[in-house]
């Protein structure tokens, strides 16, 4: 047995979404976030800046209303998934729309893939991001106060290895991955090529820090049940170590169609953020 009383055949089905979800379905919803995401990139205030040389290394900047809720002294950053191999900023730009309405900048993060770049490439790139877009919006606007960080799937990877970087308020990982050793061992490495190294130095589950900014933990009950776990047995190690940690599980939700609740701006997650953001936000 590879991991956890799994052989290789069970490992690669348990961290499958797509076909867990099933193919048809996956493209439909992919089609439709497409579709929302180039109606708000047409609507919106949207500006793109870069924070290092790659081909990849942009982010997606919505900057909100001065009138409304946060009055735009508050971003929420996004960090996507697609187990560090796949997918694009261009997707996800739907999920702005709460942000938006809630009075809050949006920032659309995207990396260089795997096998293109190395995990600790990828972790170094999303470092090098949020010093630049803390840089960015302290110039564009003087009054702003917070930076919260999120990410899905291996995004909320790659937010539990950057949640001490400066500038971070307060982060969300949603069915995020805290324990590498199974990607290592299942199809998945075929793109990502994890050492033994990798996953002993960018494991969150094995680094769990003195400190740390407080970070909402959300999962679908629907996900594979490793996908569960690997958010419950994280949430367990950082009460343990006594810091901030809340944990949602959100019924009927599956892998992906978890996002609503952030794109939503009454969605479960966005109303959690927002909640945060509020008890830590300084009085204007």
């Amino acid at each position: 047995m590879l991991y956890r009383g799994m052989d290789k055949i069970a490992l690669d089905a348990a961290y499958d979404n797509p076909r867990a979800v099933g193919l048809p379905v996956l493209q439909q919803i992919m089609a439709d976030w497409a579709a929302r995401s180039r109606d708000i990139a047409s609507a919106a205030r949207l500006t793109e800046i870069r924070y290092g040389d790659g081909e990849r290394n942009r982010i997606d900047i919505f900057k909100a209303s001065r009138s409304s809720g946060f009055h735009g002294r508050a971003t929420i950053a996004f960090i996507h998934g697609g187990y560090w191999r796949s997918q694009d900023k261009e997707t996800y730009r739907f999920l702005a729309k709460g942000a938006l309405e809630r009075g809050l900048n949006f920032a659309n993060i995207e990396y260089t893939l795997a096998p293109h770049q190395t995990i600790g490439g990828i972790v170094q790139e999303i470092r090098q991001a949020i010093n630049c877009l803390n840089r960015h919006l302290n110039q564009v606007i003087p009054d702003h106060s917070l930076l919260h960080i999120s990410g899905h799937s291996a995004g909320g990877h790659l937010v539990a290895t950057t949640l001490n970087e400066r500038g971070v308020s307060s982060g969300t990982s949603i069915s995020g991955i805290f324990d590498l050793e199974p990607i290592r061992l299942s199809y998945l490495n075929e793109e990502v090529r994890l050492t033994p190294d990798d996953v002993a130095r960018y494991s969150p589950q094995h680094h769990i820090p003195a400190l740390s900014p407080p970070l909402i933990i959300a999962y679908g009950e629907a996900e594979l049940p490793e996908l569960c776990r690997q958010s419950e047995d994280f949430h367990i190690a950082l009460d343990a170590g006594k810091l901030a940690s809340k944990l949602l599980r959100l019924p009927q939700h599956h892998h992906f169609s978890i996002l609503e609740e952030l794109a939503d701006p009454e969605g479960v997650i966005l109303k959690e953020i927002v909640s945060l953001i509020s008890g830590t936000f300084p009085a204007q």
